[in-house]
């Protein structure tokens, strides 16, 4: 079972890394979802861990029918990922209809290449996610990150063991949204896959002495405070998933 810890900095993919994930998905502005981190952060996370290092694509935050000129920029941005040392990219738009934008998804993911391709959550946005799966497939990505089109993947667990069915050995299907050490491994046996997606942060207080000031420079409801990565829940967390056989579903 390969465990991804979804992260925002170097901290926190030291964390992981030494708590045994199989790799890291970094972003920056996790609280808006998540959008392409630096290539300053990207290079100085490579240099950190020894794990493999997925790098968001995505050129802001909202929804995923991109411009010409976005697209542009998840182009140099996959270009900056590969040059950096990444091991791969989470990538992923729609049309204003609801459906992959698989043209221009396999660009980005052909592009990218020998780096391998995750299709991240914009799947959930579409507008029917059986249809979806196979234009998912047919973009080349290597993996499929879903939350089964739920607000999290406790809710969408049904959803995605049939896109794990679906799927077979055409695509790597990894629950992503909600998991947590209290039903990882529920999920991971009742849908059969082999990956988990998990943000784990945990919320701690800013170094900063002083954090009495009124002004707000962005739309956090609480600036002095951030989420990090602990090494002891992800180690917790992997051997919660000790001894599951990917593909072995229970009812």
């Amino acid at each position: 079972m390969h465990l991804e810890i979804c992260l925002d900095c170097v901290e926190s993919a030291i964390a992981a890394d030494r708590g045994g994930a199989d790799r890291v998905e970094l972003c920056s502005a996790l609280r808006e979802g998540g959008i392409t981190p630096s290539a300053g952060l990207i290079a100085a996370v490579r240099a950190a861990v020894s794990i493999d290092v997925f790098v968001l694509v995505r050129p802001r935050g909202g929804d995923f029918v991109y411009s010409g000129h976005e697209f542009e920029v998840a182009r140099e941005d996959i270009l900056a990922a590969k040059k950096a040392g990444a091991d791969g990219v989470v990538v992923g738009m729609l049309t204003a209809e609801g459906r992959v934008d698989v043209e221009r998804t396999r660009r980005l993911i052909e592009l990218a290449r020998p780096m391998q391709a995750t299709f991240h959550r914009a799947f959930d946005a579409a507008i029917d996610l059986d249809r979806a799966l196979e234009e998912v497939i047919a973009c080349g990505a290597d993996r499929l990150l879903t939350s089964g089109g739920e607000p999290d993947a406790v809710q969408g667990t049904e959803r995605i063991a049939k896109l794990q069915a679906a799927a077979g050995k055409r695509l790597r299907i990894m629950p992503g949204a909600g998991i947590r050490l209290s039903n990882a491994r529920a999920i991971a046996e009742r849908t059969g896959v082999g990956d988990l997606h998990t943000s784990l942060g945990t919320k701690v207080p800013s170094t900063a002495i002083h954090s009495g000031s009124r002004v707000k420079i962005g739309a956090a409801a609480d600036e002095f405070s951030r989420y990090l990565v602990l090494e002891e829940d992800v180690r917790r967390l992997k051997a919660s998933l000790d001894g599951i056989p990917s593909g072995a579903r229970t009812n």
